[in-house]
């Protein structure tokens, strides 16, 4: 799949793929910042990326970046959609500081990983029974009171 992206700046570095069997991309910081104890901070990766139609940019966290730099991405999965593509809409990644001290984030340090997944659209069936018993509630199969 090809798709249109553009460099905030002529030094910012494409995403890419780290190995043969990568599902996702890195995407990297395209600055330096210090995310202070407890902070959620948006760090700019100095991409606009044109998502194809039908589908989303999901952003989610490296597996290593809570054990090496303390950091998650602090909105669990961050969405981009397919018209979030104007002039300054840069993706960003949103950190959160786990630790007591200040985190560096360096310019080109991966932070978290893309991935091109479909945006199925639905449309609502209002019904005032869907026929089936209810199951008890939230963790009713995991044998919790």
């Amino acid at each position: 799949m090809r798709v249109r992206i553009r460099r905030l700046a002529d030094d910012v570095e494409l995403p890419m793929y780290h190995s043969a069997g990568a599902a996702a991309f890195d995407l990297a910081a395209s600055e330096d910042a210090t995310v202070a104890p407890g902070e959620v901070r948006l760090v700019g990766t100095g991409l606009v990326i044109q998502v194809p139609e039908g589908f989303f940019l999901a952003i989610v966290a490296r597996s290593s970046l809570p054990l090496r730099k303390g950091l998650i991405v602090a909105n669990g999965v961050g969405v981009v959609d397919c018209d979030y593509c104007g002039p300054d809409d840069e993706v960003k990644v949103q950190v959160c500081n786990l630790t007591s001290a200040p985190v560096q984030v360096r310019r080109g340090d991966r932070l978290a990983q893309g991935l091109l997944l479909p945006a199925v659209r639905i449309e609502w069936d209002e019904v005032d029974d869907h026929g089936t018993p209810s199951r008890g509630g939230f963790g009713a199969t995991g044998g919790y009171s």
